[in-house]
């Protein structure tokens, strides 16, 4: 597990460095093919993203419940981006618990289940028709990270996988819908396995 991990977060370094060069070449060669000058207004500055959410998160084996939390994204170019995000959920009771009625698995703090982690996003770019003269810019993303689970009394690394669609209401403020899959090992259940986590958030996003 911890090979495999540590394989996918040097792919991700390599693919952060290629792609952060693509954009940088793409627009010399524009510059060379154009002589048209953008003026300093027709260019958004704004390249970090404050947002937070809320939605509805499965915890493997026990009840699903809702989670809220915080994300901050920093856009190194049009494409390609940083996110630390952080939640809060609390987790129910496992079906052995319901069905048996007998002692609990989890004491009430044990129940809490908090997170962070920090991932590597991609955006694909495009444009939502509301009208024939309304137009929203928008982004499909994908997003791969690691950070740490706080659950069951004990801290566990965690891979989060994730994807999203993203609508700019106007240069500054965007509505988010998340997918994501955090993904950690654990003995709850009497046998070492790893769990995934699904969790559907809604998010408010502002850029500055």
């Amino acid at each position: 597990m911890a090979t495999r991990l540590f394989s996918i977060f040097l792919g991700c370094g390599a693919l952060l460095g290629a792609l952060s060069a693509a954009p940088a070449l793409a627009q010399s060669n524009d510059t060379l093919a154009s002589p048209d000058v953008v003026s300093d207004s027709d260019i958004n500055h704004n390249n970090i993203e404050f947002g937070a959410f809320v939605g509805q998160v499965s915890i493997e084996d026990f009840s699903s419940g809702a989670v809220y939390g915080l994300t901050l994204s920093y856009h190194i170019t049009e494409n390609l981006y940083l996110e630390a995000q952080g939640g809060v959920a609390e987790a129910g009771e496992t079906s052995f618990e319901v069905l048996s009625g007998g002692a609990p698995l989890l004491t009430e703090d044990e129940r809490d289940y908090q997170y962070y982690d920090l991932a590597v996003g991609y955006n694909l770019n495009g444009e939502i028709f509301f009208t024939d003269g309304t137009t929203f810019n928008t982004d499909f993303y994908v997003q791969i990270g690691g950070g740490s689970t706080d659950f069951a009394g004990d801290n566990r690394f965690t891979l989060s996988l994730g994807t999203g669609y993203r609508v700019l209401l106007t240069d500054r403020i965007a509505l988010r819908l998340d997918v994501r899959d955090r993904i950690f090992s654990t003995e709850l259940t009497g046998e070492q396995k790893d769990t995934h986590n699904l969790q559907y958030t809604l998010a408010a996003s502002v850029f500055f």
